[in-house]
């Protein structure tokens, strides 16, 4: 028989008052506190938490508290994603952050979400795994919604409602995001000079 835990990793149906549950957002809440109240020149101190934190790549993340989340464990970082303030990221399910990705201020990364039915919903949840492909910007403020994939080189834009995957290299944008326009050479030289 599976433990909550798992069915929650594997999108199903779970009960959130699991001990274990309880006890993994405990952890988090704690470390994100901590996080939250070192102050600049307490480098060594941020990376020592956030390599405690994260499930992968709290050793090259940049990040600037306050920052919050469900779990930790369960984002998995890839080399130097820079977070800025203010970001939440709630991880009932993986969240996966590839190379050089960049977070504006407020970003909310949700993979929680809840069955329809309200009977259900005073005792389980679910959720859907949020992927994020390198070299992204997802612009501030900017909510990503359960199960939703953002290609490579992407780039959201600010405010953006994102409720489905969004392609390679695309500008997208508006509520609901959608693509405005593919990104293009011409792009890369207007920002060179």
């Amino acid at each position: 028989m599976l433990s909550e835990r798992e069915k929650m990793l594997r999108g199903e149906l779970y009960d959130p008052f699991d001990a274990e549950l309880v006890r993994g957002r405990n952890r988090a809440r704690d470390l994100c506190q901590d996080l939250n109240a070192t102050r600049e020149e307490q480098q060594e101190e941020r990376r020592h938490i956030l390599c405690r934190l994260f499930g992968q790549g709290g050793d090259t993340v940049w990040m600037q508290p306050p920052f919050f989340c469900d779990y930790g464990t369960n984002i998995e970082l890839g080399e130097r994603v820079f977070f800025n303030f203010n970001c939440v990221v709630l991880d009932v399910a993986r969240v996966t952050v590839g190379d050089y990705t960049l977070f504006g201020p407020a970003v909310q990364i949700y993979t929680a979400t809840h069955p329809l039915d309200a009977e259900l919903r005073r005792r389980q949840e679910f959720a859907k795994s949020i992927e994020i492909s390198s070299d992204v910007w997802i612009g501030g403020g900017a909510i990503l919604c359960p199960g939703v994939r953002i290609g490579p080189r992407s780039v959201i834009g600010a405010g953006s409602v994102v409720t489905k995957d969004i392609p390679d290299a695309v500008f997208a944008a508006g509520n609901p995001c959608r693509v405005i326009r593919g990104l293009s050479e011409c792009d890369r030289s207007s920002m060179s000079g």
